[in-house]
């Protein structure tokens, strides 16, 4: 039986760098932000690809549900890539009680500098802290046991050890010369907002070098940074050790 991963994180968050590190195991197919056209489709938000993206997958949830959790692949491991915002608040978890789950979560100050080299604005709905927070929850809730939680600055300044924990808590083999590099380029995985979002991970041969945010951000962003601080640190006391 394949092993499905849902790894929930924020945008900005090294997210498509650790799927590449998770589609180049052998043993391991992807799947890129299965619900973004549902969130689209639910919000009508301008963005980058709106058309594509809408073109590209299935706007049903329950759809993408069944696709999420029906024959199993081929592979002995699934590795769902998914954005907290895409699952808005009163959706249904009960779908993913036989997934393993965990949360990769970031400082917001480096989020909102990285979202606004990419967007005009950021708001809270944006960085999606506070809705990680609650879908952290309702995922505990509905599998009866606390997910994982990695942090993407464990991971950049340590790889080899942060995966090779959440390998072990996965209870899957940590293959270090498959996840820890990867050939550049584009992948046929990528959602077809990947020109416009994967640029920097398309050109990466593996996780870059963890360096402290040192953009400055303005009084209003200041204070978006304040008000998301105290999720961030409710989650990272259950990031893995």
């Amino acid at each position: 039986m394949t092993i499905r991963i849902a790894m929930w994180s924020g945008p900005r968050n090294i997210s498509t760098a650790m799927m590449r590190s998770w589609e180049n195991r052998p043993d391991c197919d992807v799947v890129d932000e299965p619900f973004y056209a549902c969130y689209l489709k639910e919000t009508g938000l301008p963005h980058p690809a709106r058309d594509a993206v809408l073109a590209s997958q299935s706007a049903d949830r329950a759809a993408v549900v069944r696709q999420l959790t029906g024959p199993s692949p081929d592979s002995p491991l699934q590795y769902q890539k998914h954005m907290t915002k895409h699952m808005p608040e009163g959706t249904d978890m009960a779908w993913c009680a036989g997934l393993k789950h965990c949360f990769l979560i970031r400082d917001p100050a480096e989020v909102i500098a990285s979202y606004l080299r990419m967007m005009p604005s950021v708001d809270e709905h944006d960085i999606g802290m506070a809705r990680q927070a609650g879908l952290f929850r309702e995922v505990a809730a509905v599998t009866g046991e606390p997910p994982a939680v990695i942090d993407a600055a464990d991971v950049l300044r340590d790889p080899g050890r942060t995966l090779a924990a959440l390998c072990d808590w996965l209870g899957v083999e940590f293959l270090p010369d498959s996840m820890l590099s990867w050939p550049p380029g584009y992948r046929d995985s990528d959602g077809v907002w990947a020109p416009h979002w994967y640029r920097d991970v398309a050109q990466s041969t593996g996780f870059r070098e963890y360096r402290p945010g040192t953009a400055k951000l303005s009084e209003k962003h200041r204070r978006l940074h304040q008000r998301s601080t105290e999720t961030y640190q409710w989650l990272r006391g259950f990031r893995l050790n």
